[in-house]
Order: structure tokens, then sequence, then C-alpha cells
């Protein structure tokens, strides 16, 4: 299915997990697609050359999205080497995990830049291209923990709600101009964040998803690419949680 063919989409820590299966899927749906990396520069080479051997177009950028004139730059760059920008997909983010009296305020601020600001550094000067287009689609990846909390992780839960109230402005401003704004909040997912858990401990995270199962990337992936399609060109400010029915 290629929904997206003629599209340029730019998804913020492409070159791993979650990043890494947007931009997959993306590309397999006709878009060319520009990502960043701050630091993986080789699994962000090995996604460009598999992509290419597919017949795909994808092109990494190193940046770090906590820097608002890198990502600025980052965005003006795409535009002028692939002549426009259609989707903007926010997914850079790390985990400071622990409980409130030991986190410390270098924790606290490196989750909220790497986070949240890094939505704002990237979605400011995409919004320009979009609205010039009168066109696009803005896709944010949050997480159950900004709907539900959780313990250990109230900076993390903290920037992905944040999000999720910067989704739903975004999405009631920029709606006259015929660009969508949603959000996906993933539950727990099999990635380089769930790795470091002992199999008794995926076995118990197991049991409280209603599907007994964490999800594939592949899965959250799935759903950015249809909120980036056509289908959904009558879905904004929403926020669709994929994990499993934790949080029904």
């Amino acid at each position: 299915m290629n929904s997206l063919t003629g599209k340029v989409a730019l998804v913020t820590g492409g070159a791993r997990g979650i990043g890494r299966a947007v931009v997959i899927a993306l590309a397999e749906a006709g878009a060319s697609v520009a990502f960043t990396f701050r630091s993986s520069a080789a699994p962000a080479e090995e996604l460009v050359q598999t992509l290419a051997t597919r017949g795909c177009i994808a092109k990494g950028y190193q940046a770090d999205a906590a820097s608002h004139s890198e990502s600025v730059q980052v965005v003006e760059r795409v535009v002028k080497e692939f002549g426009r920008l259609d989707i903007l997909v926010n997914n850079a983010g790390i985990t400071k995990d622990t409980l409130l009296l030991r986190m410390s305020e270098e924790d606290w601020d490196r989750v909220i830049t790497n986070n949240l600001k890094s939505v704002f550094n990237f979605t400011k000067p995409a919004c320009r291209q979009l609205m010039a287009q009168k066109a696009g689609k803005i896709i944010n990846i949050t997480s159950i923990a900004g709907i539900i909390g959780n313990a250990g992780q109230a900076n993390y839960a903290s920037s992905k709600a944040g999000i999720i109230g910067f989704t739903k402005s975004i999405a009631k401003e920029l709606g006259s101009r015929n660009i969508q704004v949603n959000a996906v909040a993933p539950g727990f997912v099999d990635t380089d964040m769930t790795a470091v858990l002992s199999t008794e401990q995926k076995k118990g995270l197991a049991e409280l998803i209603p599907l007994k199962r964490t999800a594939r990337a592949e899965e959250i992936a799935g759903v950015v690419r249809f909120l980036a399609s056509p289908e959904a060109d009558y879905i904004t400010g929403q926020v669709i949680a994929v994990d499993g029915g934790i949080t029904m």
C-alpha cells in the first residue's frame, strides 16, 4: 500500500526502536523519509542501506533534538534537500527513572528537555512549511505514562503528559490550515528500554496487560503510518493508546 507516495516525512530519533520501525513503515508506504539521530551513527547508516535495497529513499541527519538551533537547521535542510515536508513524527526521547526523592534536578531537566522541548523544537519550524503547503500531518509519540502516570517516572510521565497537551493545543491552532495533529501513546514495547528487564520482570509485566504480551515496535509504527495517510485526514487532536488494553 503506497498511500504516501510523493510525500516527505521527518522522524526524530529514527535510528533505533520505535523510531526505526516508523521510518521503515513510512518508507515502505512510499514516502521519502528523513530521520534524526544523536549518537547512533552505525545503526542510522545500516537503516539507510537496508531501505535502499528495498527501493526506498531515506536519509539520516545527526542532530540533538534537545537543541532548538540544531532542530531548526534539520527542518530547513530537509525542506531544501527534499523540496517539501508533509509529515513530522516527534519520537525522540529518553528516560532517567528513579523515585522523586532520589531524582536530581539534572535528571528532571534532561528528560523534560529531550522529550517535551524537542517536540516544540521541531514542530515550530515544520509548521511554517506545512502551513505554506496548506496540508500536513504531525504525529507525536507520547506514552501511557503520560495518561496514567508511573512510579519512578515523574519526569518521564510529566514530559509525555505535556506532549498530550501540546498535541491538542496545536491541533486546534492548525486545524483550519488542513494540518492534522495527533499523538500515539505506546504501552510496553519490545525495545532497548525493556530489554534490561529480567525474564521474571517481563512475565510480571505481561500479566498486567489484557493481551498478555508487550508490543512489537512495528505495531506502534503501523498506527503512525495510518495517521500519516489520507485515510486519517479527518482525525485530529486525538491520543491513540497502543497498549494491549492496559489503560482501558
